[in-house]
């Protein structure tokens, strides 16, 4: 029984290692990193970064069970690789009295263990922050902080190749589904393959040839250097989602490759749609929107006067959207499944959803 997943992002090589934890024959399919992304005419992938948050609590409990079921695993991805990408830096949800409810509820169904803090303790605890008045929160101590994703994609692929899956790192254009055999075509060559998952983001619906089914956005990410006396300042800041109407999150000074230290801070006051593949790669090529990094360092002044930066980036990334707002973990026929949709929560709780994706095709093989 050969088996293909398509995407090679962070559900992709999930769900690669996960066929492969089951002794499948599995092939991992999909291009590397560009070296320049501003040229690169192909494909592109939003883990192509260093910092992404990760919890437990969150305003649904579906989130933060699945995000729980993937903590619990980071240490034996790290282990099965030898490539670390956890930071233990804790995590804050703050907001006013109806969103920390819904925080609350969520909390509460999945027996989440974490600190509650009123307006007064906020602000003791991280004096660097400046909090609305009506705001609490909740702070994670532990089993959270943020995520290469990066690294996590690299730790996938290297722990699935030593179980003894395969790589292809091709760009697929194409499948076709026959009765015996599912047909995957690259630039390079055609390959069949008994069951194929489709993890590619928000590439899915133009790898399997179908109407458009992903809603997805524009993102701009605002990166802010921070000196090696700002970060020390700080090294006990936490990863911080809060209510606004940007949904903003932020994470503490992480390094990034080029040996600097930057704070990243992301959250669009518009949805703004790319409908087309040309669409999605001139957005990538472009490296995000100026309006929307100066609107963020706005946000990150009013949440951070004191802040210390010396320069001030952006990058753009693209968030894809199902219209229930749930991930498509789905079999479409008798040989090919998807897995797509992070509706903007998909990373730190991608070995669960990996893990679904290929549950669906152990259970129709039987293995």
């Amino acid at each position: 029984m050969k088996i293909a997943v398509i995407g090679r992002g962070l559900w992709g090589a999930a769900a690669a290692r996960h066929l492969a934890l089951s002794g499948a024959d599995v092939t991992l399919i999909g291009p590397s990193e560009p070296v320049d992304k501003t040229a690169h005419p192909g494909v592109f992938g939003s883990h192509y970064d260093e910092g992404r948050i990760t919890r437990k609590n969150a305003s649904d409990p579906y989130w933060a069970r699945i995000s729980i079921a993937s903590i619990d695993r980071y240490a034996e991805i790290e282990a099965q690789s030898g490539i670390g990408f956890y930071t233990e830096a804790g995590a804050v949800l703050a907001g006013g009295a109806d969103y920390m409810a819904l925080v609350e509820a969520s909390r509460a169904a999945c027996d989440i263990s974490c600190d509650m803090l009123d307006r007064a303790a906020l602000a003791q605890r991280f004096a660097f922050f400046d909090f609305p008045d009506h705001f609490t929160g909740y702070h994670e101590v532990t089993r959270a902080g943020h995520i290469s994703p990066r690294r996590l994609v690299e730790a996938q692929t290297k722990a699935a190749q030593n179980l003894g899956a395969k790589l292809l790192p091709e760009t697929v254009d194409g499948i076709n589904e026959r009765p015996n055999t599912v047909e995957v075509i690259t630039a390079h060559g055609r390959h069949s393959f008994d069951q194929v998952l489709v993890a590619a983001g928000y590439n899915t619906d133009r790898v399997l040839g179908r109407d458009a089914q992903l809603q997805v956005f524009a993102r701009t990410i605002a990166f802010f250097e921070v000196p090696p006396a700002e970060a020390l300042r700080l090294k006990s800041m936490p990863t911080l989602i809060y209510e606004a109407a940007e949904d903003p999150y932020l994470l503490p000074p992480i390094k990034y490759p080029d040996g600097k230290l930057y704070i990243k801070l992301g959250g669009d006051p518009d949805d703004v749609p790319l409908s087309s593949e040309k669409d999605v790669g001139d957005w990538f090529r472009s490296g995000g929107n100026r309006a929307v990094r100066d609107h963020q360092a706005g946000i990150l002044r009013s949440l951070m006067p004191d802040l210390n930066f010396t320069s001030l980036s952006m990058g753009a990334c693209v968030t894809s959207w199902t219209k229930d707002r749930r991930p498509e973990v789905a079999r479409l026929s008798n040989r090919l499944s998807v897995c797509t949709g992070g509706n903007g929560a998909g990373a730190k709780c991608s070995d669960e959803i990996g893990r679904l994706g290929a549950a669906l095709i152990l259970e129709e093989t039987g293995d």
